[in-house]
């Protein structure tokens, strides 16, 4: 499943088509009007999370890739079918694949907290420690996965910022130090940056420290694989550096 930064590097690539004008519309979804999308303009292109907006007068296209969702920019993906496709004025088409596409009617802002992205510049921290201290109860591993908290974080970012952080996955939330809570809040937006960063130049996968690795890279320890928590996405972390806090 893309993570928020990835859905920037989406938003970036797809920003040329702002305030081109849609001249067909059709693919497989059935959850889209296709006549509605017919000589309209995209005003702006979002992100919220795991979420792409596509913004157009009165309303806003969706996107969520789900967990094998892809696009690609005027060149169709062979053998493919889009769940969207939108041709646009200067020859630019836009394919949406194996995605989740609704509409959404009236002000993003009604339907967003804008602060709780992890990618966006109105990120809150104090907002963030809030919802951390209601969450008591919870796993760390799952708190980190919980869009309404942290939107973007996924399972790689999820796996990495608790070993940068020296926490067990399984650790409750309402156990951590206050100090190791602003921690995780700040690595969270910090290492989101980083991701973004090494994306960009196609190295992410080169900094991996925790995730699908087998051996800890501080000493050496074999890794644990777990499904941990509510969520039950694959865990991997150091029974000897990560501190479990219960």
């Amino acid at each position: 499943m893309p993570e928020g930064p990835s859905i920037v590097l989406a938003k970036e690539a797809i920003q040329s088509f702002v305030g081109k004008k849609i001249l067909t519309a059709d693919g497989s979804s059935k959850k889209v009007d296709f006549g509605r999308l017919l000589g309209t303009k995209m005003s702006a292109v979002k992100t919220w999370g795991k979420h792409l907006l596509l913004c157009f007068p009165g309303f806003t296209l969706r996107v969520h890739f789900l967990m094998f969702g892809s696009y690609a920019i005027n060149e169709a993906k062979v053998h493919r079918i889009p769940r969207l496709k939108l041709s646009f004025s200067g020859k630019k088409t836009l394919y949406l694949y194996t995605c989740s596409v609704i509409a959404i009617d009236g002000s993003l802002s009604k339907i967003y907290d804008w602060t709780a992205d992890v990618m966006n510049k109105k990120w809150d921290n104090r907002k963030a420690m809030n919802k951390l201290k209601n969450n008591s109860e919870s796993m760390v591993c799952d708190v980190l996965l919980d869009q309404n908290i942290f939107a973007g974080v996924g399972n790689i970012i999820k796996n990495e910022v608790l070993f940068r952080i020296k926490t067990h996955p399984a650790s409750k939330v309402g156990e951590l130090p206050s100090a190791k809570k602003r921690e995780l809040i700040r690595e969270v937006v910090h290492y989101s940056q980083q991701f973004l960063a090494w994306k960009r130049t196609f190295t992410l996968r080169k900094h991996w420290l925790a995730y699908t690795k087998k051996v800890c890279p501080r000493d050496e320890h074999p890794f644990l694989k777990k499904y941990l928590g509510k969520t039950k996405r694959r865990t991997f972390y150091c029974t000897t550096c990560q501190k479990l806090y219960d």
